[in-house]
């Protein structure tokens, strides 16, 4: 007969939803909507904002055919678009990678390759490096650049060049805030990646 307690309780949604992330920032949008969420410098996005720009990501990419299992990698410092990766990535059931800034060239390039990365953000701060781990690289991903405002002009380190075929505010600006993302199929599935030396 088995255990009683399991008996005619299979899982459905009234009583199943997987474990995400991207609901704590839906909720979030929804109940403090005009609540400030994020600071960058003088930049300041509500919860509101940050939910629209994460859902026009995840369209955009979706347009560009990104969706279960490919892995978008992002090299960026803590910036809006960072955050608004690690939720735009995982709403269209893909795979962030967010690479450490201070990895040289190979490194890089094996993590593209081994993470078979599909579509790379860049901030133009890591354009040169990036640059070189591409030369290196097997796999020939969509490169988007980030041109971060805030990016002292005095820095130690110019920007580099920009190196992809387009502008990251351009490529958020083609999606759509009602893009109608998923929550996982299942909690086991992936939604990031990441690489240690540990």
């Amino acid at each position: 007969m088995g255990n009683p307690y399991e008996q005619d309780l299979g899982r459905n949604p009234a009583n199943y939803q997987p474990l995400t992330p991207l609901s704590y920032l839906e909720r979030a949008a929804k109940t403090f909507p005009d609540h400030v969420a994020i600071i960058h410098g003088r930049q300041r996005t509500t919860y509101r904002d940050f939910w629209r720009r994460s859902l026009k990501l995840a369209s955009a990419l979706s347009r560009r055919g990104i969706g279960k299992g490919d892995t978008v990698t992002v090299m960026l410092s803590n910036t809006p678009p960072m955050l608004e990766a690690h939720f735009g990535v995982p709403m269209t059931k893909a795979v962030l990678h967010s690479l450490n800034t201070r990895l040289d060239a190979a490194v890089i390039a094996f993590q593209l390759d081994h993470a078979e990365t599909k579509v790379l953000v860049v901030d133009r701060e890591f354009a040169n490096v990036v640059s070189e781990a591409l030369a290196l690289a097997r796999v020939k991903p969509l490169v988007i650049d980030y041109d971060d405002p805030e990016y002292a002009t005095d820095a130690p380190y110019p920007k580099g060049e920009r190196i992809g075929s387009l502008d990251y505010e351009t490529f958020v600006a083609g999606g759509d805030e009602d893009f109608a993302w998923s929550m996982p199929d299942d909690e086991w599935d992936a939604i990031s990646l990441n690489y240690t030396s540990g």
